[in-house]
């Protein structure tokens, strides 16, 4: 498996440091440097991908693709290599630096005259960084959290928040890990050491605006002509696929790749499952756009073979189903000589594409009443006046309490915790050592930070993070880091991202009309059957393959009767889920079932026996 990505230690007094020990994890490419891979148990052995350069006084690395925004750093690159191109930006630009770089990175930088450093990742994470600091003040960094922990040569304890944390969001989301002491560098963050002394900071953020808007023409031929100019810098080589689902955004990103290499080879994933199989629409886009289509349909028995190993191959438990196809689909591109994959996420986060942005507009026109209509008049009105059995009257009351949760609390509604109430799902004990507001503070500080920014930006730029950086973004890069090949996601060029910004809230979701703006963008280019689909993507059918596959039914009870013994989920709840699921809603309860099993695996594949 391929982790590409930047480690090392920096000791508390800017000496460089390096632990014997520790170049049994990794390759040192430098005396205490290193752009490496470590060894995941089951999986290849690590492979190198970076670049450092150390000329007694600076020393630096990179891994990834960056985008320099200075000419003449950018030259650099082209002429010599990144590394070379980051001290050049160092020696013009200081730590100012990240002012002008961009693309899909990561990057450390030491200034042993001056104990200046940087250890950054991209604006999206689409290179993760992880890091920590010892009680001498050094600090350890590296592409996954069990890189750190070896690095520090220390026996990685489990953080209850996190494992909590895990169970209310399928993922663990930034800053923390699920390991104690150990954090992830969120989106646009870089750890700056100034005199030695380090210290977190956002280095970038968004600046939205609502009236930049230009002509409807322009500002659709400026997206698509931002997005081509992407694809076309990211398409290098024959060997360069994309994943193809028959939505907006991989139809978006085939079709440009199309217009870069004839008949370009394209990738798509079905299911012999009602509700589930999307294959049609990747055909209709592969026929649009004359792509090679070559599809697998995942079925039971893959699951059964691939689900120990998917799960053990994320350093922290990971609940997003959709992992196991996506893996299965980039399997399928190495299989066919391809080294890269294109892919589609992001659109929707930057458009304005998802469900719950819709809803919670709804939700938003109560609070638009008067107060005193509200108060006097309607809650009233539906509480005690009206017959309590109408099922008129039931959605009214639903929908007014919905309505008085303020964003983004609002969007955890149908969370499964609040839903069935967590404190009755958790043991006791496990419940006494954890924050159960923790999540939704995290939520509360993302949706909060853009300055002057309309509600559905706020919710964007939540997403950004939690939804691209914590989940989708990490579900692809190690589902095709464990297929040998690498991603990209011309959706995130920074050019691109900045556009979005420009682009009115109520242009891009006029009248509730998801990617309102988009859509009519691209009107001309995609299939009008495919702008008029309804979202779905590479959803696994786990739920209803395991009310009819013996197998995955096994697999699943002996998994959660594993979790029952850890004490972290009370053993009448486990029970009761799956006498739910049995005889209520297979996919519905399903997906937790999934979370809980692939939390069962995972900590059984680091060895944590119950």
């Amino acid at each position: 498996m391929i982790i590409p990505g930047v480690a090392g230690r920096i000791s508390g007094d800017g000496s460089k440091t390096a632990d014997p020990a520790d170049t049994a994890a990794l390759e040192w490419l430098a005396p205490w440097a290193v752009c490496a891979q470590l060894a995941v148990p089951g999986l290849s052995a690590a492979t190198v991908q970076g670049w450092v350069l150390h000329d007694g006084e600076v020393c630096c690395g990179v891994s990834g693709n960056i985008d320099w925004l200075d000419y003449e750093i950018a030259d650099t690159q082209l002429k010599r290599n990144p590394a070379y191109a980051l001290q050049h930006a160092y020696r013009r630009h200081g730590l100012d630096l990240l002012a002008v770089i961009g693309g899909r990175f990561a990057l450390f930088l030491w200034d042993s005259a001056g104990k200046t450093g940087l250890v950054a990742g991209d604006r999206f994470g689409q290179m993760p960084v992880f890091w920590s600091s010892t009680a001498d003040d050094e600090l350890l960094f590296g592409p996954t959290a069990t890189s750190v922990i070896r690095l520090s040569g220390e026996t990685a304890s489990l953080s209850d928040q996190g494992l909590f944390d895990y169970l209310y969001c399928h993922m663990v989301p930034g800053p923390d890990t699920i390991f104690v002491g150990v954090h992830k560098l969120m989106a646009a963050h870089a750890l700056i050491a100034r005199n030695g002394k380090w210290q977190l900071s956002r280095y970038w953020e968004p600046d939205f605006r609502e009236h930049a808007d230009a002509s409807l023409a322009d500002a659709g031929e400026e997206m698509l002509g931002l997005l081509g100019s992407s694809v076309a810098r990211l398409a290098n080589g024959s060997d360069t696929g994309a994943f193809l689902s028959g939505g907006l955004d991989s139809s978006t990103v085939a079709g440009l790749l199309a217009r870069h290499r004839p008949r370009p080879k394209t990738y798509s994933i079905g299911f012999d499952a009602d509700g589930y199989d999307e294959t049609a629409y990747a055909k209709l886009a592969s026929e649009h756009f004359d792509t090679d289509l070559r599809t697998y349909y995942v079925t039971p028995e893959d699951v059964l073979a691939a689900l120990p190993k998917i799960a053990g191959a994320y350093d922290e438990p990971f609940g997003n189903s959709s992992a196991l196809p996506a893996y299965f689909c980039a399997r399928l591109a190495a299989a066919d000589g391809r080294r890269r994959l294109l892919a589609g996420d992001g659109g929707d986060e930057l458009f304005a594409g998802n469900e719950r942005y819709a809803k919670q507009s709804v939700f938003e026109h109560y609070a638009r009443l008067p107060a005193w209509g509200r108060r006097l008049v309607l809650e009233p009105l539906i509480d005690k006046l009206l017959p309590q059995n109408m099922a008129l009257v039931g959605k009214a009351r639903s929908y007014i309490q919905q309505a008085k949760v303020p964003l983004p609390d609002r969007l955890q509604t149908y969370n499964f915790l609040n839903q069935f109430g967590a404190e009755q799902i958790l043991t006791p004990e496990f419940w006494d050592r954890i924050d159960p507001q923790h999540p939704i503070e995290l939520d509360r500080e993302l949706y909060h930070h853009p300055r002057n920014a309309s509600k559905l930006n706020r919710m964007l730029y939540l997403d950004w993070h939690h939804t691209l950086a914590d989940n989708d973004l990490r579900k692809v890069n190690r589902m095709c880091q464990l297929a040998g090949i690498e991603v990209e996601y011309p959706m995130l060029d920074d050019r691109l991202v900045e556009f979005s910004t420009r682009v009115s809230s109520g242009r891009k979701m006029h009248r509730n009309r998801l990617r309102d703006f988009y859509k009519r963008a691209v009107a001309d280019f995609l299939p009008r059957e495919i702008i008029n689909k309804s979202k779905h993507g590479f959803g696994l059918p786990f739920g209803v393959w395991m009310a009819e596959h013996t197998g995955l039914e096994e697999l699943a009870l002996d998994n959660l009767a594993r979790m029952k013994r850890r004490r972290y989920v009370r053993a009448e709840f486990i029970d009761e889920i799956i006498r739910r699921h049995r005889e209520h809603h297979a996919g519905y309860y399903g997906e937790f079932i999934w979370v809980l099993t692939m939390l069962e695996l995972w900590l059984t594949a680091q060895g944590y026996e119950p």
